[in-house]
């Protein structure tokens, strides 16, 4: 490893405690999306003591924030985000479900550590060039809301990725990897029915219930479900039934729905489809709506270049050490949750061959955490989740990696994850993503051939051209 390197891992583990107490305090915070007001301030904070530029409320978004440092390019983004989940109120470092605050929040996808290792990442790039007196800007950007609120997406739309030569991110998982393959796009929009109230039996003629329009509505998307592609997906939830009297015609109701599709440009084109059903059923029940749109984002696009720097520099650096007590906490906490003996990772889930390498190293590790970096695979991949990563990754080259901070086959969003958050799993986790970034950063802003073929890479991928999926006129929503 280099000095430069050996520098800024050197500068991240001095900030260790920085970096570990950020991850504990917004885990404290968990602040749903968009609603982050605390933790985003001392992110902001913590950076400007660091010596960074800090500009807050960017794109319009109150909790969205940029620190930049340095000058000139190569311009390279780290996205941190820290927005918790609703009905995750957890205790850290316990083995059992234990509530902190009933009905309260938690950070179930460990974005609090997701944040805390963007900022390690930040603050070693920082060191990078203040030893080396280097031309170049390394920028964290605080991208709130990706549980509800798509804020990368609203970002995207204004343009805001376009100004640089790559972006690096990370994400809590259960195994160590880099991470590749495409995602679902993804669209959300709430439709609000207007009726007219009366009393169902007395004067049924009088009455036009939205709640019929829901439901016909509904009963429309099922139809629809046969005539689109077999990655697409829709779901929806009844938000507003219209009250908790049958006898009263219902005079108001509402439903949120979610499109997903392989591609963004499909799922603008089914949304569409999902928008005349709403049409339809309106008009079959003589009621009128109001079509609320909440947020939408794309699906991911690899960047195959940027995936190999990631991996050179994870394989270097190896993966995070665990304890005795770590482990066994680990392993018993694997006895909480059904699928602790999957085979993890996206190489095992698309190569047969890769798959056994996997099945062997878990054998030989013998334990819950995932104590090994898990093959480079680079070829076709698909998860049918969505993230708001993807608008990024097609407006600039993008990459990302996964730090085991949980066990294996922990489910997401759950309390398991909550507790290992406030561990010293999760600690070792932010702290080594961070470090890899950094590595990986550095390797970019020294050769301008890496990020040539990672651009050159990148426009043939994204040749067909970005659909936004969120309208000019869109504003950020808070999920209710």
């Amino acid at each position: 490893m280099t000095w430069e390197k050996q520098a800024a891992i050197g500068a991240i583990e001095a900030k260790r405690d920085v970096i570990c107490s950020v991850a504990d305090k917004v885990w404290e915070y968990a602040e749903l999306s968009l609603q982050e007001e605390k933790s985003a301030e001392l992110y902001c904070e913590t950076l400007e003591r660091e010596g960074f530029a800090v500009e807050r409320g960017i794109c319009n978004i109150p909790t969205a924030f940029q620190a930049s440092f340095g000058s000139g390019r190569p311009i390279l983004g780290i996205l941190a985000e820290y927005d918790a989940l609703s009905g995750l109120s957890q205790q850290g470092g316990v083995l059992e479900q234990r509530e902190i605050a009933s009905g309260g929040c938690g950070h179930g996808c460990g974005h609090n550590l997701l944040g805390a290792g963007a900022l390690a990442a930040a603050l070693g790039v920082k060191a990078f060039l203040e030893a080396t007196g280097s031309r170049g800007t390394v920028i964290l950007y605080g991208c709130p809301g990706e549980e509800g609120g798509a804020a990368k997406s609203f970002m995207a739309r204004d343009g805001l990725w376009r100004s640089l030569d790559a972006a690096l991110t990370w994400h809590p998982e259960d195994v160590n990897e880099v991470a590749t393959g495409s995602s679902n796009s993804c669209i959300q929009v709430q439709y609000q029915f207007s009726g007219v109230a009366s009393h169902a039996a007395g004067a049924p003629e009088k009455g036009r219930s939205a709640l019929d329009a829901v439901e016909l509505m509904n009963i429309g998307v099922q139809f629809l479900r046969e005539h689109m592609s077999d990655k697409a997906r829709i779901h929806y939830a009844i938000t507003d039934a219209g009250g908790r009297s049958p006898n009263v015609v219902q005079p108001r109701a509402s439903v949120l729905y979610m499109v997903r599709s392989n591609h963004v440009a499909e799922a603008v084109e089914l949304q569409g489809r999902v928008d005349r059903i709403a049409e339809g059923a309106a008009l079959m029940t003589d009621t009128t709506f109001e079509r609320q749109f909440i947020d939408g984002l794309a699906d991911t696009v690899s960047n195959f270049v940027l995936e190999r720097v990631l991996y050179d520099n994870f394989k270097e650096l190896g993966v995070p050490a665990y304890t005795d007590e770590e482990n066994d906490f680990a392993d018993e906490l694997a006895k909480t949750f059904d699928g602790s003996d999957k085979v993890p990772g996206v190489a095992a889930d698309n190569d047969a061959q890769l798959r056994e390498q996997v099945i062997g190293m878990q054998r030989e590790n013998g334990h819950a955490m995932n104590g090994f970096l898990a093959p480079l695979y680079q070829g076709e991949a698909f998860k049918a989740g969505s993230t708001d990563v993807g608008d990024v990754s097609w407006l600039t080259p993008t990459a990302q990696i996964h730090v085991a901070s949980w066990p294996n086959g922990c489910p997401g969003h759950s309390w398991q994850n909550v507790s290992c958050g406030r561990t010293e799993i999760g600690h070792k986790a932010a702290v080594h993503a961070g470090k890899v970034l950094a590595a990986a950063a550095i390797d970019l802003l020294k050769n301008p051939e890496l990020l040539k073929q990672a651009r050159t890479e990148f426009e043939r991928r994204t040749a067909s051209g970005y659909i936004c999926p969120i309208p000019p006129d869109a504003v950020p929503v808070v999920p209710r």
